[in-house]
């Protein structure tokens, strides 16, 4: 086996890196890939943030109504316990895991922001009562449901008319206060979470081309959508959007700072009050509430962050130094100035797939070789507030971190992964499409806590994680219905929390599990398509299942 050199900051690690063969991709550095508007959608759901005051939001007159992302990428991981050294991946490519080095001592964990207030069931605007099979037809949703499960709530659909022969777009879901909000081509549509009736309906000029899966405290976010039609607009109209209200705050032009910077999307993330955009070549930082500009990636010289990372009221910057070997650094940066206060080079040739956690601070890094497609590698690896290595994640199995896998070329948001305290959840690839497993790692040492099987053909898909405790989903098998359970992050027997009911359904249920966004709030789990055929049929786009 072949061990690729350690950076500059790091001490020599032993033996484990795997010699294994597997197809080139891109990483950070490198102009991002194309669009794949079919990759499954991670989960959108609103992280409450400290309440901002202003926001920039004109005060409303009397009577007035509501205002009128390139693909990610889809990856499997392979993890290698320190003995066996290398498993095979089921997607083609090959991988293995850095072997750990020291034996850091663990930092505390961090605290769970508040919970969404409950939804408090305020008048629907009656268009239609969510009834629906999903296929132009009315049925009695919960007609084959057994004693001991739950109810299907409402199935919401959509009969649309695309342009082209692409699809029409319908990535994000928040869930915020007593609605749950979706977008859908050049609208963002609310409905309510008991009933399904839509409660308002924002209609853009042009196609929504960048948004941010976190809220506020008071449920407000960040998007953008193009300056025009057609294959030339770009995709640089900033809006502060109020998910509760359906209303615009401000509107900001994203200025061109370079060549590469005139793309048809880009990726936002949002952390108290600010949001970082990146685009293909340049990352910038703004204030939420009213969009100035804070400062940019763009150094004169050193290393210049591409990308930044936010989340738990702090930034990551994603840079590319100047040097022969183009090595790339991982900074803290101020959330105001941008200012860094440490940095950590990775090893020659590595590159980071995506940021799982900002804080704690969980990346997934590979070399991808473009000169030897033989000696790709991959890790994910854990490090300290002050960005020192802690750990290098090492258990048996094929890992789908699902990174990447919205509508925007995003470092954050892996659907199949997620973060909490000392914590990190990944799931398993079936051998057989299913019977996969959720593996629990702790950050501190990189090895599995435990393992949980799904069994009886049936799969895991995590949603989210807080308070100690893993949510996630267990799909049925075919036809069958699925659950949401709790599992400690301490181990023991999974909690279930909802049981979804038999009969059509389970049927309906069944056929939304991929290419889904997920969501558990107040008891309720959401599902919804992150893209509609659009060819003027009835298509299932939303689905609540609930008590």
């Amino acid at each position: 086996m072949t061990e690729p050199p350690q950076p500059p900051n790091q001490p020599p690690s032993p033996s484990g890196y795997g010699h294994l063969p597997g197809p080139p991709q891109q990483g950070y550095g490198y102009p991002p890939q194309g669009p794949n508007p079919y990759a499954q959608q991670p989960p959108t759901v609103p992280q409450p943030l400290a309440q901002q005051g202003g926001y920039g939001f004109p005060p409303p007159g009397p009577g007035t109504p509501p205002g009128g992302r390139g693909g990610r990428r889809k990856g499997a991981v392979v993890v290698a316990a320190a003995v066996a050294g290398v498993l095979v991946l089921g997607t083609g490519a090959w991988f293995a895991f850095l072997s750990d080095d020291d034996d850091p001592k663990k930092p505390a964990a961090q605290a769970s922001a508040p919970a969404d207030p409950k939804p408090a069931g305020s008048p629907s605007v009656d268009k239609g009562d969510g009834s629906g099979n999903g296929m132009g037809e009315q049925t009695d949703l919960n007609a084959g449901r057994k004693p001991g499960e739950d109810r299907a709530l409402w199935l919401k659909t959509a009969k649309l008319l695309a342009d082209g022969d692409t699809g029409i777009p319908a990535p994000a879901m928040w869930v915020v206060g007593d609605s749950v909000v979706k977008t859908v081509g050049k609208s963002v549509i609310a409905y309510a979470v008991t009933d399904g009736k839509e409660k308002w309906k924002v209609d853009f000029k042009t196609e929504i081309c960048g948004w941010a899966d976190q809220t506020t405290a008071d449920g407000k976010t960040v998007l953008a959508v193009k300056d025009g039609e057609g294959s030339n607009a770009t995709c640089n109209q900033m809006k502060l959007f109020d998910l509760k209200a359906g209303k615009e705050g401000w509107t900001k032009e994203l200025a061109k700072e370079n060549l590469f910077d005139g793309g048809g999307s880009v990726s936002m993330n949002l952390t108290g009050d600010v949001f970082v955009v990146n685009r293909m070549a340049t990352a910038t930082v703004h204030k939420l509430s009213t969009g100035d500009k804070l400062f940019s990636g763009n150094t004169p010289e050193g290393c210049q962050p591409s990308q930044y990372a936010a989340g738990n009221g702090k930034l990551l910057g994603i840079a590319l130094c100047m040097d022969d070997d183009k090595t790339v650094e991982i900074q803290d940066a101020d959330p105001v100035t941008g200012k860094k206060t440490w940095s950590y080079r990775l090893p020659k040739g590595f590159r980071v797939t995506s940021v799982l956690s900002v804080s704690p601070i969980v990346l997934d890094i590979s070399n991808r070789s473009l000169d030897n497609a033989d000696d790709n590698k991959r890790a994910i690896i854990s490090l300290t507030p002050d960005g020192k290595k802690r750990a290098s994640m090492s258990a048996e199995g094929s890992f789908e971190t699902n990174c990447n896998a919205s509508g925007s070329d995003n470092i954050q948001g892996c659907g199949n992964s997620v973060v909490d305290g000392d914590t990190l959840y990944l799931r398993t690839a079936g051998s057989k499409g299913y019977d996969n497993e959720v593996v629990a790692f702790d950050l501190a040492t990189g090895k599995a806590k435990w393992r949980q099987k799904a069994g009886d053909k049936r799969n895991w898909y995590p949603v989210k994680a807080a308070n100690g405790q893993l949510i996630a989903y267990r799909a049925g098998a075919l036809r069958e219905p699925g659950e949401i359970v709790s599992m400690a992050a301490a181990g023991g027997q999974p909690k279930t929390l909802l049981r979804m009911p038999s009969g059509p359904s389970a049927n309906i249920e069944s056929s939304m599990v991929t290419f889904q966004v997920r969501a558990f709030e107040d008891g309720r789990y959401f599902t919804s398509t992150t893209r509609l055929n659009g060819n003027n049929a009835e298509e299932r786009l939303l689905m609540v299942f609930g008590k």
